[in-house]
């Protein structure tokens, strides 16, 4: 290309990128991903096996954690970093799912395995699941404990992670059991063998900027205002209900829903009761909560619960709600019992953290008579502010819904995902479009000149010669 060419194309690459390069800036800053879900049924043929007539066992989810679809479990509040430049993405979940079987005359298990806290890492071309495991090895039954360990490799399928955009959402990474995870697998399967794929949605947001550190005086924290007579200042009790009734509820048989109402706070695997009164003195608590839940479905499926309240005396909680259902209707009904040692303040906070809970003779009755007294239900978490500055623990952050975008099924993850990928870091449908519009702006404009300046200076071509392809030019 004579020089007088070269240098237009120049001008027009060098006005382009200047109105690209500070847009491209902006997207790829660092972020911080802040809520979010990750969806994983671990192995769907060892959930089959747990549960099945050779080890005839169960599962039960910690943390918060909640079932999601056929088979899959949900873990929430995601934390970590993410890097629009290059892609680098870490996100870690909270939850955990606890396995058992093969129980033993002693009543312990033989198959005992936990799995929990999954971290995402990606950089480049490479995806890894890591999780905290605690498990007894298959045939010595040593117990071992280890912290993230890097436990399947993740398929991204040529995903180019870099972009913009508030959300990071993957669909259906193909997962692969690593030689560590299979140690920690407790010996159940090889390295190499497949998983249950992973999805995942993160919210992303600006990094937070360093604040200058506070003056001696603005550090001082303002005097705990304590409540007289044991008063409570707030309160909240979290109960699921029970995981197997929920999933009934939504699943191909009732196929029906549940609805909040009066201040009700839906937290995935569990439901918040807010706005505690009440009072706790010398470990004995009285108090009720607002909000209220209902259960609909066919075949005359209709359960409401509402005016909870929970008592402790002596150490033993009850927990009780006014329930409307078919066939049954009663104020202040003890739905369960729990336990509830040594409740006390500390910090201006008391609270008991998933306290396993067994159906009362009376709640049977609420339930229609689908459970008999003494039937485990989900745990009852509760925590009781008695000073104005206590700060209530946190429900489960799912994040924000991800738009759906076509989830490709499995055969297509494994084959090519790269299109979820896309839409993976996005601000709406998944592609950061002005960066792009503008990048497929400058090569119009670059093609442009580049055709302008040759064929104002390329001889006439005879008609009958053929035009090079790409290949044989």
């Amino acid at each position: 290309m004579p020089a007088r060419s070269r240098a237009l194309v120049a001008v027009l690459c060098a006005a382009v990128l200047g109105a690209l390069l500070p847009a491209t800036a902006a997207h790829a800053a660092s972020r911080t991903v802040q809520g979010g879900r990750l969806d994983w049924g671990v192995k769907s043929s060892f959930q089959s096996y747990v549960t099945g007539p050779i080890a005839k066992g169960s599962y039960s989810l910690t943390g918060g954690a909640a079932t999601v679809g056929s088979g899959g479990f949900r873990f929430h509040s995601a934390t970590g970093t993410y890097d629009g430049g290059t892609g680098a993405f870490r996100a870690s979940f909270s939850g955990g799912v606890h396995f058992v079987g093969h129980r033993t005359d002693a009543g312990a298990y033989q198959l005992d395995l936990t799995l929990s806290r999954p971290t995402v890492r990606i950089s480049g071309s490479t995806g890894t699941l890591y999780v905290d495991v605690t498990g007894k090895a298959k045939g010595t039954g040593a117990v071992t404990t280890s912290s993230q360990v890097p436990f399947a490799s993740l398929s991204l399928g040529g995903i180019d992670m870099r972009g913009g955009g508030d959300a990071v959402v993957l669909n259906n990474l193909p997962a692969t059991l690593t030689a560590q995870g299979a140690r920690s697998f407790a010996g159940y399967y090889t390295a190499g063998t497949a998983l249950d794929p992973v999805s995942l949605s993160a919210d992303v947001r600006e990094a937070a900027t360093t604040k200058p550190a506070p003056t001696p005086s603005a550090t001082k924290s303002p005097a705990k205002k304590e409540t007289s007579a044991g008063k409570l200042m707030d309160g909240a009790v979290d109960w699921g209900v029970r995981r197997t009734f929920r999933e009934y509820v939504t699943g191909d048989i009732a196929k029906g829903e549940w609805t909040l109402s009066s201040g009700a706070a839906d937290g995935g695997a569990l439901f918040r009761f807010p706005e505690g009164e009440g009072t706790l003195k010398d470990g004995d608590l009285q108090a009720s909560f607002k909000g209220a839940v209902r259960f609909t479905g066919a075949h005359g499926l209709d359960l409401g619960l509402s005016g909870v309240r929970v008592t402790v005396e002596d150490g033993k909680g009850t927990l009780y709600a006014d329930v409307t259902a078919a066939g049954f209707t009663g104020d202040k009904v003890p739905l369960v019992t729990f336990t509830a040692n040594g409740l006390k303040a500390k910090d201006g906070l008391a609270k008991v953290t998933e306290a396993p809970a067994k159906l009362t003779a009376e709640g049977g009755k609420a339930f229609g008579g689908r459970y008999r007294a003494g039937t485990g239900m989900d745990p009852v978490s509760l925590a009781v502010a008695t000073t104005d500055d206590a700060e209530l623990p946190a429900l489960p952050d799912l994040g924000s819904t991800p738009t759906p975008s076509g989830t490709p099924d499995e055969a297509t993850a494994s084959a090519d995902p790269s299109a979820e990928a896309v839409a993976s870091t996005s601000d709406e449908d998944g592609v950061p479009t002005l960066p792009i519009a503008l990048a497929a702006g400058f090569l119009v404009l670059v093609g442009a000149a580049y055709a302008f300046v040759t064929v104002r200076r390329r001889p006439t071509r005879p008609a009958a010669q053929a035009v090079p392809t790409p290949d044989e030019d």
